[in-house]
């Protein structure tokens, strides 16, 4: 976090900084509850208050604009990656990868163990597409009615389709918060993942373990998986489905093991994907390049299949990178006129120990969902105000990734008034104080995260080579 206050300027105090902040709340507060809009232009406004606080602290505009441009440089490697992964999305679709990996996916599903199937058909689609809410849209809404037919409570069902969903979309690296909170961090995409994998690896084990032992007090000896069935048999019959499909994907894992940057890693299964295209779908050169820019547009007849397959390519990621480049901007100017520090330092006077720093930043960016009524902005704000602290604490920037993807992308659904819980309620035809209770991952995650943070278990401490200059003092996104 940039400290030096230029000549003529002067530190802001902290109720200044919390106007700037204030306005960017209840900006988005308006266009998201009030009005249904996008969070985008509200968030502008806040970077124009923001502004003009600078100003008022006596920068000048030159350097208000320095930090807006500072900002959104670091946000540039970020963009990059959710491009490549807008194609890889799309030609991993045409291509079959997907189709087939759903296929599979689905035959998994075992009446007598259904609450941890359900789990782990829905880590499954979420970890392969890389969305959540693509996933309770599609398979979790047939799960909801196959759990319905074999007497278990929907609450319950919503609960498990969820925490898989979740757990994928976190864990994915297709996914644009588990992009975005390693960028916004300092750390690369992969090392990010890693490091989550202890976490992660407990909450969802729990998760679970919890379901099988409540599925044990519910019978249902026969279900209507005819909606399934149906699924399966589309994709059999508009894709060529077998176990050779599965190479990207694989190979995606393996580059993702040897520790390759992410950019590079991700292109290797958008190449490997569309020479399974062209080989095994017959697909054209041209559709292949419409696809990774446009996406994929599913007509199967099956509307369950064309919700889940119609997605990816580059347009697609424009939603979420304006949305990044916006946040960076605001960030960019609250780190450059010391309006961030001043916040974070009245927050920090509680963090007495590494511990407490990884418990704030869990409530902060918990508070952020509540708050914000948006999981982007809880991971924004969670990774800006804190990695300074944490760089001076000596701990890596991985940490931070941890505690902020533990908790701000997990926690959105369980906020009725946040856009996850309000999709994930209408989608899935269950209320949110109804569900929230049962899905276990999403409350669990952050638990899990604070014990290790408290207990000091697999945190990792900053490396000693790495600079501590007035340049390295920015996050640096993945690359």
């Amino acid at each position: 976090m940039k400290t030096d206050i230029p000549s003529g300027a002067r530190a802001p105090h902290f109720w200044e900084a919390m106007i700037s902040l204030v306005a960017l709340i209840i900006g988005i507060i308006m266009s998201i509850v009030v009005y249904g809009l996008d969070p985008h232009i509200a968030m502008l406004l806040g970077v124009a208050v923001a502004s003009l606080v600078g100003l008022r602290c006596g920068f000048s505009w030159k350097n208000i604009q320095n930090g807006m441009v500072r900002g959104i440089t670091n946000a540039l490697p970020a963009t990059i990656i959710l491009i490549v992964v807008g194609i890889l999305i799309g030609v991993w679709i045409i291509s079959g990868v997907v189709p087939t990996l759903l296929y599979y996916g689905l035959k998994l599903l075992a009446p007598e163990i259904f609450l941890p199937a359900t789990v782990i058909i829905c880590a499954i689609t979420s970890l392969i597409t890389g969305t959540s809410w693509g996933t309770t849209g599609t398979i979790g809404v047939a799960l909801i009615g196959v759990g319905g037919g074999l007497g278990f409570p929907l609450p319950l069902v919503a609960g498990a389709v969820l925490s898989g969903a979740y757990f994928g979309d976190k864990m994915s690296p297709l996914s644009d918060t588990t992009n975005m909170a390693p960028a916004l961090a300092g750390t690369d995409l992969f090392t990010h993942i890693r490091h989550m994998s202890y976490t992660t690896g407990v909450a969802i084990v729990l998760t679970i373990i919890i379901e099988t032992v409540i599925g044990l007090n519910y019978g249902g000896e026969t279900s209507d998986l005819a909606r399934v069935d149906a699924m399966l048999a589309t994709l059999q019959d508009n894709f060529t489905i077998n176990i050779a499909m599965l190479l990207p994907a694989v190979l995606v894992m393996v580059v993702s093991y040897k520790k390759m940057p992410a950019i590079p890693g991700i292109t290797i299964g958008v190449f490997a994907a569309a020479l399974m295209a062209i080989g095994f779908q017959g697909t054209s050169v041209d559709s292949l390049m419409n696809v990774a820019y446009s996406g994929f547009s599913a007509d199967t007849g099956n509307a369950d299949v064309d919700s889940l397959l119609s997605r990816g390519g580059m347009s697609s990621m424009m939603y979420t990178i304006s949305l990044v480049i916006v946040a960076m901007m605001f960030g960019g100017v609250m780190e450059r006129t010391n309006q961030l520090k001043a916040i974070a330092d009245q927050i920090l006077k509680l963090a007495k120990s590494n511990g407490s720093l990884i418990v704030s930043t869990v409530l902060t960016c918990i508070g952020s969902n509540l708050i914000l009524c948006d999981q982007y902005m809880s991971i924004v704000m969670g990774a800006r105000t804190y990695a300074s602290a944490y760089r001076e604490r000596g701990l890596a920037p991985e940490n931070l990734s941890r505690a902020v993807e533990d908790s701000a992308t997990v926690t959105a659904n369980l906020v009725p008034w946040n856009s996850g819980g309000a999709y994930q309620a209408a989608t899935l035809g269950v209320a949110t104080v109804a569900y929230a209770p049962f899905a276990f991952f999403c409350w669990l995650s952050p638990l899990v995260t604070i014990l290790f943070g408290v207990m000091g278990w697999t945190i990792t401490p900053l490396k000693q080579e790495e600079p501590q200059s007035e340049e390295s003092a920015q996050p640096v996104p993945a690359e």
